[in-house]
């Protein structure tokens, strides 16, 4: 757990401040970024992880990407969001290894980041947040590199800024899914091969042998400690890989699924749609929205 943390790299993607109404109604949203918000007035409700969270103000709130969310606003609801890459040692998502809660009390000191957050990256609000104008453009997601215009110091804020913020959300309580104990670490190298060549064909027995593990045995435990087996897992983070592909680049759609690992593209579509409820081509046409 410590282990993760101390590897941790958020990559800021977009920060801004702004006051919504009741056209903010999204449904289907399934980012391959993470969002945090400050609610600072009105109200409103996000649903994401099996759970309705209403948005007060005085709170802070993260959804996880990859997650099905939706999003909701009444009257008026004003908040600082942040948009964010995550990443710890081996590939992971440090939602995979961290126990996070998904709300939290705002501190007097969080208001202050957030403005300082937006100060030191000015050029990184969303423009438009119809979501006709919000494309999923591959330009969307390029923004994580540093800007050239923005000093050492403020990137090295930055940096500090988003740790501090995402650190609110860590928790020793544990978290619905996986299992945070040495059985973990036991499949570590597993799941780093398992990272690392989602683009080739990957059998149980690999994985089975990497930790000179009896095949039953392995697959057991990975059911245990991670939630679902081992194949189910592949195909999910193929799929995610996909996504972000089919977010950040112009590949064609059998490139895209020969760079995943499933190389079929009628099988890949597939799968595609049996997780996201739609096809890869519906995918990338659809707009993103804040």
């Amino acid at each position: 757990m410590f282990e993760a943390v101390q590897t941790l790299q958020l990559r800021l993607l977009h920060v801004g401040f702004i006051g919504l109404d009741h056209h903010w109604q999204y449904d289907k949203v399934i980012s391959p970024f993470s969002r945090l918000y400050l609610i600072t007035g009105g109200e409103g409700w996000v649903f994401h992880n099996g759970n309705k969270y209403a948005l007060k103000p005085g709170n802070l709130y993260l959804i996880p990407a990859y997650t099905y969310s939706r999003y909701h606003c009444d009257a008026f609801l004003e908040q600082y969001y942040i948009h964010f890459m995550d990443g710890v040692a081996g590939g992971f998502s440090v939602y995979e290894t961290t126990p996070v809660s998904y709300q939290r009390a705002a501190e007097r000191i969080d208001y202050q980041l957030c403005a300082r957050l937006l100060e030191l990256n000015p050029g990184r609000t969303v423009a438009d947040i119809d979501p006709q104008q919000y494309d999923n453009k591959p330009e969307l997601m390029r923004v994580d590199q540093p800007d050239a215009r923005q000093s050492l110091s403020h990137y090295g804020q930055t940096q500090g800024i988003l740790l501090q913020l995402f650190s609110r959300f860590l928790s020793d309580e544990g978290t619905p899914g996986m299992r945070r104990d040495k059985s973990f670490h036991q499949l570590t190298g597993a799941l780093q091969f398992i990272h690392q060549h989602l683009h080739e064909k990957i059998t149980i027995e690999q994985l089975a042998a990497i930790l000179h593990l009896q095949v039953d045995y392995f697959s057991r435990l990975f059911l245990e400690v991670v939630g679902v087996r081992p194949m189910e897992y592949i195909h999910n983070k193929r799929l995610e890989r996909a996504q972000l592909l089919l977010t950040t680049s112009n590949a064609s759609l059998k490139e895209i699924a020969g760079r995943v690992g499933i190389p079929n593209i009628y099988y890949f579509s597939r799968l595609f749609k049996r997780k996201y409820a739609v096809p890869p081509g519906e995918y990338r046409k659809m707009k993103w929205q804040v």
